[in-house]
């Protein structure tokens, strides 16, 4: 015998036929309830997975990964500590900025928030150029007044490139019919779409220059931001960069900026997955109820084998074993099946839209119109681990109550 008594046991009882042959039924259903279970929590946080990283690929398009900033008013020495900040071996890149808040009047009023940039730097810290819909982000030139709207924000003022914008800022100018508002006029130069409703309905863009002659700058500039190598590390690197630079400033990082979105998605993902795991309990009571089912079946052999000399422990070990190889071919079952269906999810959501003329999400409501995924290894470990342990956990009561038969009582009908 190449197995100890109680495995082997345990493994031909899985195989063997029962007297009932609903017992086998119960034993599938065992299967296929622990395997439904793995596979649809594998999926859920595939797909909450691939949402959170095609959420944050869109806001870090448009937001920088660190950002320097002065600890009051405006950074004048911007260029040294441009200098200063690329020195550093995780930063890819590095582009000054000028952001404000004004209004902006086309065929309607809109507030905004411009930001001032150099485009040939801004490419190194943002996608917004790759993400122009119409017109051209390099137009953006010097003493030009070019601007360059988000698709919502362009809808909203009823403008198209080629018209005309007015810009109106906060400051004041004293004039001879009295304090007046300042304002300029500037031209749509392009109209660009990141799929995300809080830049494509707020943001404007404009050459650094023109802002800072608009806001009344100068030479300086609202901040410095970057671009990392590792996003994962932006904490630690711009904790660094507050002790490398010559003088004081404000390193804020993604992390801190967005915190509270980043957590809400979290937390999201935290309760999809203790909502799921109920499908897993109700696997385990399945096969609790199997085992009993079993336990009932096999009395007499039960009895025989307590007769023969088995210990009561063995007998618990023998089912213990049937009811972990139920759960670890339901594991291994769900395993496959979900990955293959994480993996290939947008086609088969595409092949079932298609089949019935539908859209899950469609795109005039939702940015993200298709339904990501993204498969990690890490997930689809801790499944197997937390599905092991209902399993082989569901096992105990069973086998609790194996070990309790008694031979005489048991042979007495036989």
């Amino acid at each position: 015998m190449f197995y100890p008594l109680e495995l082997y046991i345990g493994l031909r009882y899985t195989r063997a036929k029962r007297r009932h042959g609903y017992i086998s039924v119960f034993s599938l259903i065992s299967i296929l309830s622990v395997a439904v279970g793995v596979a649809a929590l594998i999926i859920v946080l595939s797909v909450m997975n691939g949402f959170q990283k095609e959420l944050r690929e869109r806001i870090l398009g448009m937001a920088s990964h660190a950002t320097i900033m002065p600890l009051v008013g405006k950074l004048e020495k911007w260029p040294d500590v441009l200098k200063q900040s690329q020195t550093h071996a995780e930063v890819l890149g590095a582009a000054p900025y000028i952001e404000g808040e004004v209004m902006l009047q086309g065929q309607h009023v809109s507030g905004s928030v411009i930001r001032g940039v150099l485009p040939e730097q801004e490419i190194e810290v943002s996608e917004v150029a790759g993400k122009i819909i119409d017109g051209d982000f390099g137009a953006l030139r010097a003493g030009e007044f070019g601007i360059v709207l988000g698709r919502e924000l362009a809808l909203m003022l009823a403008v198209s490139v080629g018209e005309k914008v007015t810009v109106i800022t906060p400051q004041t100018s004293s004039t001879p019919i009295g304090v007046m508002p300042r304002f300029k006029r500037f031209t749509v130069v392009g109209v660009f779409e990141v799929g995300m409703y809080e830049y494509d309905r707020t943001m404007a863009f404009m050459h650094m220059a023109d802002a800072a002659k608009l806001l009344r700058l100068g030479a300086g500039i609202t901040g410095i931001r970057l671009k990392l190598n590792d996003m994962d590390r932006a904490r630690q690197v711009a904790n660094e960069l507050v002790q490398t630079l010559e003088e004081h400033y404000w390193v804020s990082d993604w992390t801190r900026r967005h915190a509270n979105f980043f957590k809400a998605v979290q937390l999201e993902k935290k309760v999809m997955t203790v909502i799921v795991s109920i499908i897993l309990f109700v696997a385990a009571l399945a096969i609790i109820s199997t085992l009993i089912m079993v336990v009932t079946d096999k009395q007499g052999d039960i009895a025989i084998l307590r007769t023969l000399g088995l210990a009561p422990s063995s007998v618990m070990s023998v089912f213990i074993v049937q009811g972990v190889t139920i759960g670890v071919i339901g594991i291994l079952s769900g395993i496959l099946l979900g990955s293959v269906i994480a993996i290939n999810v947008e086609h088969i959501v595409g092949f079932i839209e298609q089949l019935f003329n539908t859209k899950f999400l469609r795109p005039d409501i939702y940015y993200i119109s298709d339904l990501p995924s993204d498969l990690q290894s890490s997930d689809v470990i801790m499944i197997s681990l937390i599905a092991f342990f209902l399993c082989t956990f569901a096992t105990l009561i069973p086998s609790w109550f194996a070990a309790r038969v008694q031979p005489a009582e048991a042979l007495r009908y036989e």
